[in-house]
């Protein structure tokens, strides 16, 4: 079972924009938050993700090789946990449903964090650290 909502705060991030805080400490390989938004295949994504990257943000996650879940239309906190090339979650993907969970023991007060795992484009510059090189 994930932690409750209301455990989960967004406010501005270190990382990139806004971010998402934990008020409590959550243990390793705990569900923390699900990733939702629309499911929609594949082609309506690449043509989403073409705008969206534009912008310099990501809100589409491949589910599997028909599905792609669409953050900005119908999306929740989830959408604005920031990438991290050393994260401290993980996703596990459960049919349609994708599971953001902690990847270690996590202080309340952390902002959480996840590697996007990205097969794009890589236009988008990683800010997860000063002199990261990686592009999402």
């Amino acid at each position: 079972m994930p932690i409750p909502l209301s455990a989960l705060s967004r406010r501005r991030s270190k990382i990139a924009g806004w971010g998402v805080y934990t008020k409590v400490d959550i243990n390793k390989n705990t569900r923390i938050i699900d990733y939702a938004g629309e499911l929609i295949t594949h082609k309506q994504s690449a043509r989403r993700e073409r705008k969206q990257v534009a912008r310099g943000e990501i809100w589409c996650f491949t589910v599997n090789r028909r599905w792609v879940r669409d953050a900005e239309v119908g999306g929740n906190v989830a959408r604005f946990i920031n990438h991290a090339c050393r994260p401290n979650c993980y996703i596990e993907i459960d049919g349609h449903t994708i599971w953001i969970r902690a990847a270690r023991n996590i202080r309340a007060g952390e902002e959480l964090s996840y590697d996007y795992c990205t097969d794009g484009e890589a236009t988008i510059p990683c800010k997860c650290r000063p002199g990261c090189q990686r592009l999402l």
